[in-house]
Parts: C-alpha cells; sequence; structure tokens
C-alpha cells in the first residue's frame, strides 16, 4: 500500500475524486501477513475514465481487449503490473462466460466473486470491508462460496478446481460441507473446462503444502478421475512433498509442481505425453514431464551407482533432470517400504548432492583432434567422442589428451592409416 508504485496510482486514480480501494487476494494476504503476489484496485470508474486518468498521470496501459470488455485496465508502473477493474455486477452467465454491468454499488461487485476471504476490499487508508463475513473466515481457516455454493459453480465449473486450490492453501478445518456436496453433485461440469485454465489450477494445488491430502479432496469429489485419471500415486507425491519441504537445503529442491505432477502419474510414456497434451503444457515442460514419469529404470540413478556412473549420467541428462529423478525416486522408494532405510538415504543424500556441485573441467579433446588421430569423419567421430567422455567421466575426469587418443584402439574405434603428404 505504501510501494511508490502503488501511490503513483493511487493519485492517478482518485485524480477526479474517485473512491478507490484494493480488492481480492492483495487484502487476503495482507490481513494474513502473507506476501502479496498482485495488487488489483477497483474503481466505480468506467474503464475509458480509468484510461483517461493514466494518460494524463504518464502511466503507461497495455491493449488487452478482452480485458477492457470485461472492465479491466491493465496499469504499468515501473515495470510493476496492475489490474485496474470497474465495479461490476452480473446480469447472466452462461457457466463459464458472464455478461456484466458497470455499477458504482461495492457490495454488489463484492458478492459476484466466488468466496467469502476473496470478497474483502480495502481504501488506500487501511479501512477493510468485509460484506460476507469473510474475515471470520479466513481467521477460522475456512472456505466458504459467497452465496449459493451450486449457484456459485454453476456459472463457472472452474470454481471447483479454486475451492480445492483455496482449501488446500488456507483451511484449517474440514471442507464446508455445502461446498464440498456443490462440487460433488457437479463434478461433470469440470469436464467442458480448457486444458489450459485445468492446468493453472491444478499446478497451483500441487503447490500446497499438503498437496497428497488436497488430492484426495479432489477424488473424493470425484473430480480428479475426470481431469487426471492417471493420478495413481498419492502415497509417492505425500513423499515427495515430505523430501522437497523437510530439512533438504540444496539449490533446485523445494515445492516443485511440475515434478509433483510427474510423480502422482502412474503412467508410460505415450501417457505421460497425453497429459501433457491435455493440460496444454510447453514443449519443454512436456519433455521434462515425460522425462521424470517415464524414464525407464536402466537410465534413472540410483543409490548403487558409483560415483563414476553417476558423472556420467549428469552429464547425459543434466543436473537438473538428474535431481527431479533422484527426488522422485527416492519419493517412491520411502512410499513402497513404509520405512527409512538410513544407509539408502546416505546414497540417495550424496547422489542429490552431486546435482547441486557437478562441474566436471572442459573435455580435453575435440571432433577435430579425432579426425587428425585418423578417426573417420561423420558418425564416427560422435561415436568416438561419447565413448571417449564416458571413459573420462567413469575414470574422475582425469585422463588427459594423450591418454583419451590412446584410448582409441582400446575401445575398437576403427583408426584410418594417415595419408603420407599429411604426415
Amino acid at each position: 500500500m505504501k510501494s511508490p508504485e502503488v501511490a503513483r496510482l493511487l493519485t492517478a486514480l482518485r485524480a477526479d475524486g474517485a473512491q478507490v480501494r484494493f480488492v481480492g487476494g492483495c487484502v487476503r494476504d495482507g490481513l494474513l501477513r502473507r506476501p502479496v503476489k498482485d495488487v488489483d484496485i477497483a474503481t466505480p470508474d468506467r474503464p475509458d475514465v480509468v484510461q483517461d486518468l493514466l494518460e494524463r498521470a504518464g502511466i503507461q496501459t497495455v491493449p488487452w481487449a478482452r480485458g477492457i470488455a470485461h472492465g479491466t485496465v491493465l496499469a504499468v508502473v515501473n515495470e510493476t503490473p496492475f489490474e485496474v477493474t470497474t465495479l461490476r455486477r452480473d446480469i447472466q452467465c452462461d457457466g463459464r462466460h458472464a455478461e456484466v454491468v458497470f455499477t458504482d454499488d461495492w457490495m454488489a461487485d463484492a458478492a459476484r466473486r466466488d468466496f467469502t476471504i476473496n470478497a474483502l476490499s480495502a481504501t488506500p487508508d487501511g479501512a477493510v470491508y468485509d460484506y460476507f463475513d469473510g474475515i471470520a473466515d479466513l481467521s477460522a481457516g475456512r472456505v466458504r462460496f459467497v452465496g449459493r455454493a451450486t449457484e456459485r459453480i454453476r456459472e463457472d465449473a472452474l470454481r471447483i478446481l479454486r475451492f480445492f486450490r483455496f482449501h488446500a492453501h488456507y483451511a484449517q478445518t474440514p471442507p464446508d460441507a455445502d461446498a464440498f456436496t456443490a462440487c460433488q453433485a457437479l463434478a461433470h461440469t469440470v469436464d467442458d473446462l480448457s486444458g489450459e485454465r485445468v492446468r493453472a489450477e491444478l499446478l497451483k494445488i500441487l503447490l500446497a503444502p499438503d498437496p497428497a491430502g488436497a488430492l484426495l479432496l479432489v477424488r473424493g469429489a470425484h473430480v480428479l478421475e475426470r481431469l487426471l485419471p492417471e493420478a495413481g500415486r498419492i502415497d509417492v507425491l505425500r513423499m515427495l512433498a515430505f523430501l522437497e519441504t523437510r530439512g533438504i537445503v540444496l539449490p533446485g529442491v523445494g515445492a516443485d509442481d511440475l515434478r509433483r505432477l510427474a510423480a502422482v502419474l502412474k503412467t508410460d510414456e505415450p501417457g505421460a505425453q497425453a497429459v501433457a497434451e491435455r493440460l496444454r503444457l510447453s514443449r519443454l515442460e512436456s519433455r521434462r514431464l515425460t522425462a521424470i514419469a517415464a524414464l525407464p529404470p536402466e537410465r534413472r540413478p540410483h543409490p548403487g551407482l558409483d560415483g563414476g556412473d553417476r558423472h556420467r549420467l549428469l552429464d547425459r541428462l543434466g543436473p537438473d533432470l538428474v535431481r527431479d529423478l533422484i527426488l522422485v525416486d527416492w519419493a517412491a522408494e520411502r512410499a513402497r517400504s513404509g520405512h527409512t532405510d538410513s544407509r539408502r538415504s546416505r546414497a540417495w543424500m550424496t547422489a542429490l548432492e552431486e546435482t547441486a556441485t557437478f562441474a566436471p573441467p572442459p573435455f580435453p579433446l575435440s571432433g577435430h583432434d579425432l579426425i587428425a588421430a585418423g578417426v573417420p569423419r561423420g558418425p564416427k567421430v560422435g561415436e568416438a567422442m561419447a565413448a571417449l567422455r564416458d571413459w573420462w567421466l567413469r575414470d574422475a575426469c582425469r585422463p588427459d589428451r594423450a591418454a583419451l587418443l590412446a584410448r582409441l584402439d582400446d575401445l575398437g574405434i576403427v583408426v584410418k592409416a594417415p595419408v603420407p603428404w599429411q604426415d
């Protein structure tokens, strides 16, 4: 509320006397003393008036046709984005797209929000407006719909996933009975949701402190089987969340949504690829998900590997993927056994620590060196380079250039006799 960017934005929006408020998540998280990610502001001024006020103040706005149509102007102050939305009330909703009209009624605007804890608003001087007992729910750790749960879900089926997401991140009590019953009764409505919308909510659910417990609730409402029937390893997800967040202090180790998604999947490579396509993952995300969930056992790290073999694996797959595989497979092993083996744990931890420290020196040979040594141009050069690098890594990167070239004969690589005039 006191940042220079927010102060400048508020000054611009109130230049002609409008009363503006902070709304939604920033108020909710501010009251809980949680980090505030996005600052959203509401105003009774129409979008064209908002744009004019911002332009007069020299504040950049980003063209956003869909946002403007629904009353939202995207303002950017010192590279920080803010959504400024005109007060609205719904007049019709087909289950996904709402038809709205602008209003100056703050309570009507709050009434169209999904949960009581999201219907809070606050003035720039800190006065909080709570029309639906959101503060009491926030204090009790309770997630309730504004109004009747069935009606709010019929307005937008995504609210089923949003209910489970907010319950996972904010609740301290069992799920609200009316909300859970409505989600269960209307579970079939999630079938029409786009992959992008499902992905966004599902990944946020997986980042909850107890993602396994959250998914069990989603499954209990008969929603998980419709959106992610491949989620057959919730026990592995539980153990992974424990490993990520309990005492392992290493770069790259922490709550990771895509790693958790891969861990919970019980499927093969085509199945993992189907999940990635259904959730509209990017190409990079798809490759990572498929590798974690379906890379064959012989290509995965395990505690029985010696140092040289671990280095070869790190070199081939990269430290980030090896770290993912170690965490997921360690979690799977613990979920299977039901107990902790201290020797296995030390071996897993050693392998995990190497993902943070692995940095081999430059390889002493180049393709030109191999060609000069008589290796035929073409695929043989790549084969020789890969074989020599594997041997070099297995021997702790100690062999020098001369030792590597001498190794060519031992590897059975055919070397041409040098042409006399090339000597």
